[in-house]
């Protein structure tokens, strides 16, 4: 028992210890802000420009098939016309942070915990510390502000091009006056309940930003074993960061929605 123990927690714990602890590092050098005002950029420009595409496709693609199967869905009741108001608060309130965070997650989180994996196999992190350079303030710090920064602005842009696919899909297939559906886009978010779905939804954006970005970092400092280890470090960085958008993603939802 203690030998399972050991074999099965205790690298767990230490694995949690080490992401948090990492955090708290990262958050103290907040006073470097201003100097790393370029390396930030450049970690907002990679997290947001170069997944735009693929969050556009994935968005308006979620958006229309939403849009279809809800509509389908309610013309058995005669109630097609409310998929705008149904839409808006499915992709506002949850699906555009959980879709565009494992997005993410799965490209440029992936690419973060390789990066400094490969940079800790191959001795450049140690070379950092020789150097009396805290890693934590020159490669943590601007991969966590700027990753966590551009998650909540994709959810927006990836909500606004989900809505707009569930029009189109309203409109030619299901003869929704396109009119009448952004009025009532525009109603629900303009209402104190769709500025609460809107603002949780941002929020859930930037938690599983700084969930994604502090583990994938956690795991590329954590990198043993050469080219191999590397490769490890990546996968563990994407499969723990799903899990904890899940799971956070449910807590939050919990917290404000009871």
């Amino acid at each position: 028992m203690k030998r399972l123990y050991s074999k099965t927690l205790e690298p767990l714990l230490y694995a949690i210890g080490y992401t948090v602890l990492l955090l708290f590092r990262a958050v103290g050098q907040s006073h470097q802000l201003y100097f790393k005002r370029k390396e930030i950029l450049e970690q907002m420009f990679i997290a947001g420009v170069g997944s735009l595409f693929v969050v556009s496709i994935v968005s308006i693609f979620t958006g229309m098939i939403l849009g279809l199967n809800t509509g389908l869905g309610l013309r058995d009741f005669g109630a097609e016309g409310q998929i705008g108001l149904l839409l808006t608060i499915t992709l506002t309130r949850e699906m555009s942070p959980f879709m565009t965070s494992l997005i993410l997650a799965a490209s440029v989180g992936s690419a973060m915990a390789a990066e400094i994996g490969t940079m800790k196999v191959s001795e450049e992190i140690d070379a950092l510390e020789v150097m009396s350079i805290n890693p934590v303030r020159y490669l943590v710090m601007p991969r966590i502000v700027g990753f966590s920064l551009m998650v909540p602005v994709l959810c927006v842009y990836s909500a606004a091009l989900g809505i707009l696919g569930g029009g189109i899909v309203g409109h030619f297939q299901l003869g929704i006056d396109m009119i009448s559906y952004f009025q009532d886009v525009y109603y629900r978010i303009s209402s104190v309940p769709g500025l609460k779905d809107l603002y949780v939804g941002l929020l859930k954006g930037y938690v599983f930003g700084l969930s994604i970005s502090t583990i994938s970092c956690s795991q590329g400092l954590r990198t043993e074993g050469g080219a191999i280890g590397v490769g490890q470090t990546t996968r563990k960085a994407v499969v723990t960061s799903f899990l904890m958008v899940i799971f956070s993603g449910y807590v939050l939802t919990a917290l404000f929605y009871k």
